[in-house]
Parts: structure tokens; sequence; C-alpha cells
């Protein structure tokens, strides 16, 4: 049998209550308050872009992202061999891009949306050239 006191001693709130708690320390606030929330009209608007804007958008913004990116198709994916920094994922969704957990990339899709997915990997029917290759030659 629950009593009053016996939820008094738990110690434990509602969920509003635990997450209005602030239990982050200081560097965590910090970080937090560095990042700026995503503007949900620009990246819509990113993602409508042709392919040679993004492009130019990644080089400005991401320089050594740019070196990652692979044009397939019309789309751009990015592939990292690490998990990218918060700072990094945060820019590349304000851009436009989206992460794809079944191709373990991010993907811009440069105003070519499709409502039906694939199994099929797209790069065995469009070639798939890296920007930063062709750029350096």
């Amino acid at each position: 049998m629950k009593t009053k006191s016996q939820t008094k001693q738990s110690g434990l709130g509602s969920r509003s209550a635990i997450a209005g708690s602030d239990s982050s320390t200081p560097a965590q606030a910090e970080k937090q308050d560095n990042r700026l929330p995503i503007d949900a009209e620009a990246r819509k608007q990113n993602r409508a872009l042709p392919t040679p804007k993004v492009l130019n958008l990644l080089l400005a913004s991401l320089p050594d992202v740019y070196g990652l990116a692979e044009v397939i198709g019309k789309w751009i994916w990015i592939h990292f061999e690490n998990t990218p920094t918060a700072e990094i994922r945060q820019q590349l969704a304000q851009l436009g891009f989206h992460w794809n957990r079944e191709r373990q990339a991010w993907q811009h899709p440069c105003g070519h949306f499709s409502t039906t997915g694939s199994s099929a990997d797209p790069r065995e029917k469009y070639s798939s050239p890296f920007p930063a290759d062709i750029r350096a030659a």
C-alpha cells in the first residue's frame, strides 16, 4: 500500500519537473548555448537548391567536409569515417542535409525528392564523382 510519505521519500518528481531541472555542468550549458536553433524555413529552401549551389554553400561553410562530398545522380552524399561533431551535424542540417541511417550517409536531395525508396545502390546507376577531386584537377 502506497502512502503519501512513501511518495515524498522516493525523491522522484514528474517528468516535467525532472526535465526542467538543470543538472548540466557550466561547460555543458555553455556548449549548448553556442549552438543556434535550425531555421526550418531556410533549411526547407536549401533542400530545393540545385547541386552546384549546394556544393558552393558546402565549400564556403564547411570546406573540410566538402572534400568528403560525393555527387550521386543529382544528390550529394557525405560519408564520415567517425561521427562528426554536433556543430558540423547542425550546419549540415541547416544546409538541408539529412541523415540516412540505412546508407550511413548525410544526404542532400538538391531539389530532387523521391517518394519511394530503393534498396539498390544508386552509385551502380549513376556516376559518383567527388567534386573536390574535379576542382583540384
